[in-house]
């Protein structure tokens, strides 16, 4: 995993367009990393309780669009990665809990059961004005864990500040049975889509090779015969 470092300020030859993740996410930023691409971590401060929304897609959509253009506005010549991640269960959309009752009531919920975690996307080239927006969908499927379990997990911390009150890639994926879909974007963001996204609008972005948390690659890079493909197959 590359280390992230703040950058020169340019890629691309001489676009000199900054790359900007609209996220203060440690996840993200450690995934988009991953890519081995320079960029700057800048916090949009959009609040995320004043969306009008017709779907769960819609609302991480909005909410994704709302931090790439606020960052953006501060970024004349950079393009900006804005990105939100919801837990649906049901037709309840989960965020981060309240507080450690409302963290143990979203792992009681989901026990069991399959979820659909939904990432929205939204790169914005500010000098053009373009923004492109997409949305990513995984299913996730929890075991039947203990009410003990639950406990010994919120006792741990790391349940309170995770939509769904979990995270795959700690501790919580040991309350994971099985994924369907992207890897990636149960932590929160999803690489094959970023990276393609970032090149259409100018960045020299890898094709991105996801893995899970074992270093086995995305389950939906993984063909009938067991075979790893990339993005670009």
């Amino acid at each position: 995993m590359r280390e992230w470092k703040r950058p020169s300020g340019t890629f691309g030859g001489d676009m000199k367009k900054q790359l900007v993740l609209a996220s203060a996410s440690p996840r993200r930023r450690e995934l988009l990393g991953s890519l081995g691409l320079d960029f700057v971590v800048e916090n949009s401060g959009v609040p995320e309780d004043t969306v009008d929304h017709r779907s769960p897609a819609d609302f991480a959509l909005e909410l994704a669009r709302r931090k790439a253009e606020a960052v953006a506005a501060r970024y004349p010549d950079g393009v900006v990665l804005g990105a939100d991640t919801v837990v649906v269960v049901g037709s309840e959309i989960l965020g981060k809990p309240n507080d450690t009752d409302d963290a143990r009531r979203m792992l009681a919920l989901i026990r069991n059961r399959w979820h659909l975690v939904i990432t929205g996307l939204a790169v914005t080239e500010s000098r053009e004005g373009q923004t492109a927006l997409r949305h990513v969908e995984t299913r996730v499927r929890m075991a039947d864990y203990s009410r003990n379990a639950i406990e010994e997990y919120i006792a741990s911390g790391e349940p309170l500040d995770k939509a769904g009150s979990y995270a795959i890639q700690g501790l919580g994926g040991k309350l994971v049975a099985g994924i369907e879909g992207c890897y990636t974007n149960v932590v929160g963001l999803p690489l094959c889509e970023v990276a393609e996204m970032l090149r259409d609008l100018g960045v020299e972005a890898p094709a991105a090779l996801c893995t899970d948390n074992a270093g086995q690659p995305c389950p939906r890079l993984v063909d009938e015969h067991g075979r790893t493909r990339t993005n670009k197959d």
